[in-house]
Parts: structure tokens; sequence; C-alpha cells
């Protein structure tokens, strides 16, 4: 599957050796995939027990370590001319809420500082459009936009706040640091899946007959790792750019994967009181008996139904080269990979 879906390579000057962090993941897999039919001698860190299944088909080098506890960092950027570093840990909810920061800010602290240690030059750190700040209703965000979420936000979207700040104090005294914000990225290869992909997942199953207030922007995998490569190449030092594609309404969203699906389109829109009730509840029972990721977390419901999450991309397009794909075709890739993958 990975081989019918390769990313063509991108005509522009790459680092001839690249370390990457997070490459078996959703995007950091689409990266390395991009890097190396581009020619780039490519590293990737991996943790002890990952098949690295979205790279089976590739002979690249990977490194076992571990960002949080450091090991491994020295080896992985030995040599290196480039560190796109996208190891996270993307959940909505752990049995352990520290291991979420001690893998996305400390990870991120370790980066930095053994990138400065190894004389790499520049770091193109994967944020998330969770570390934008937020405008009521319709309204779009941007770069501009400073973190405002302090009252919705889960240990997820704190995290991944603080870590861009984390990565962003690092800028400068040699070392340049870029930064990207993906928004919500659908796609080939999404085996978690990410809380994005299992919308698409539970509404081809018929498990959500209903779309939900709001509103997010929604980017193919592929266009994410374009522009991660786009921000090595172009991106100014200590800024950041918002990966995303288009804004769509919840309701756009279920309509199109039921239509692409092949299922009848949702009936009604749920209200958002019921939704964070719900939440609550998964989010009880995950902690108290099943121990098991919920569908839904009271803040998470929170933080995007009712909500418009809609960014911009002007900054990618018009610094980067950034050139998205319609939302439709990254909705298509993802039905594709949950029917057929």
């Amino acid at each position: 599957m990975a081989t019918e879906y390769a990313t063509n390579t991108i005509d522009i000057p790459l680092p001839p050796v690249a370390a990457v962090t997070g490459g078996t993941g959703f995007i950091g897999s689409q990266v390395v995939r991009l890097l190396h039919n581009a020619g780039v001698e490519v590293r990737v860190l991996t943790i002890p027990g990952d098949p690295a299944t979205l790279l089976a088909d590739l002979p690249i080098a990977r490194i076992g370590g571990d960002i949080a506890s450091g090991a491994g960092l020295e080896q992985l950027m030995r040599g290196a001319d480039a560190v796109f570093h996208l190891a996270a840990i993307y959940a909505l909810w752990l049995p352990n809420r520290s291991r979420m920061f001690e893998v996305n800010v400390g990870g991120t602290r370790n980066i930095m500082a053994a990138a400065r240690r190894a004389g790499i030059k520049r770091v193109v750190h994967t944020s998330s459009i969770a570390a934008v700040g937020y405008r009521n209703g319709k309204a779009v965000s941007d770069e501009t936009d400073s973190f405002n979420d302090w009252e919705l936000a889960d240990d997820y979207v704190l995290s991944k706040y603080i870590s861009e700040v984390e990565a962003l104090a690092a800028n400068g005294d040699g070392l340049d640091v870029v930064v990207v914000n993906p928004a919500f990225p659908l796609g080939h290869g999404d085996i978690g899946p990410t809380p994005t992909g299992r919308i698409v997942r539970e509404t081809l199953r018929g498990r959500l007959p209903f779309a939900v207030k709001g509103g997010l922007n929604v980017v193919d995998v592929r266009d994410v790792a374009a522009g991660h490569v786009l921000a090595w190449r172009h991106g100014r030092a200590g800024q950041r750019y918002i990966l995303g594609g288009d804004n769509v309404s919840n309701r756009e969203l279920s309509s199109m994967i039921c239509k692409l699906g092949g299922r009848s389109e949702p009936r009604f829109v749920m209200p958002t009181t019921p939704l964070r009730f719900a939440g609550q509840l998964s989010e009880s029972v995950a902690q108290r008996v099943t121990h098991r990721a919920p569908m839904l977390t009271e803040r998470s419901v929170a933080y995007t139904a009712g909500r418009h999450l809609f960014f911009d991309v002007s900054k990618a397009r018009d610094e980067l080269g950034y050139a998205p794909k319609p939302a439709s075709e990254a909705i298509a890739a993802s039905v594709a990979w949950f029917v057929g993958g």
C-alpha cells in the first residue's frame, strides 16, 4: 500500500543527510518518504518495539532511541545536515498524564539541545494548530494569533503549545528553528488512527450517524509532509507556518465521508451539551474501568464541538510555496485507507 501512495519527489535543494524523529508515524512517514524519494539519506529514530510498518519498504537507517530520555539522539544527529522533529504523543487521553509532557515537552528540549551539540544548523519542529490562538465564531486564525485556550485545552493541546514555546526559545546562536503547525491531516497510513481519522473510520462504520456543530481545517497528509520540506528550505528562522487545507463544517465533512463510503448522510446535528456529558462519562469509564483511550473526553469535546477551528494558510503559501490540495481529495484518501487499508 505504501508504495502505491508514495509521495512525489520535490524539486528544491534538500539536505544531504536528514535526521527524523517521529518518522514512523502518520505525518512523519510521509516526510521520510518524500525525503528518501528525493535522494536524501534519512535516519529515523525509533522507539523499542516499533514495527515501523509505514516504512517497511524503505531502505533507511533506523536508530533506536527515545526523545524523552535523550537516548540515541547523538547517534541520530551525528553528521546530519537537518533535523525534522515530529515525534510526539497525539492522543486525547493517557492513563499517565505526565507522559504526554515528558515526551512532547521534555523530548523537544532534548532534541534542541542535541541538535545544538551536534552543530545542526536548522531544525523543523512540528507543532500543531492547537498552539495557535482561537478566534470566535467562524473567524479564521493565523500565525499572529497567540494561544488562548487555557480553559478548554486538554493535556495534548497544552503540551503542544508548551513544546512550541520551547522550540522557539532554542532559536538563535547558530541554530535556526522553523515551526510548522499542521491542521487536521487525513489520508493513507493513519494506522493509529489519529483522533481525526477515528471520525472518518467511525462514520464509515455507521457509529456516528450525526454531525457536530462547528468545523475544522482539513488537509491531505502528503501536503503536510511537503510543507515540512518547504519549511526547511524556505522558512524564516523563529517563524511558524500553518500547514492546513480547506476550512469545512463538520456537517460537510460527515456528508463527504458518507457519500464516498456509500453510507446515508447524517440525519441531524448533535447539540454540544450531551456530547460533553458523553465525553465526561467515557473518560471516567476509561480511567476507572477499561484503562483504554475513549472516543471522546470532556475537554476534547469542549475544544472542538460547536467551534469553528478555521485557519489561514496564506503565510505558508506566500513564503514557502505551499500548495495544498482540496479537502475533498484528503477526505477521499482517508476513506480509501479505512475502506481498504
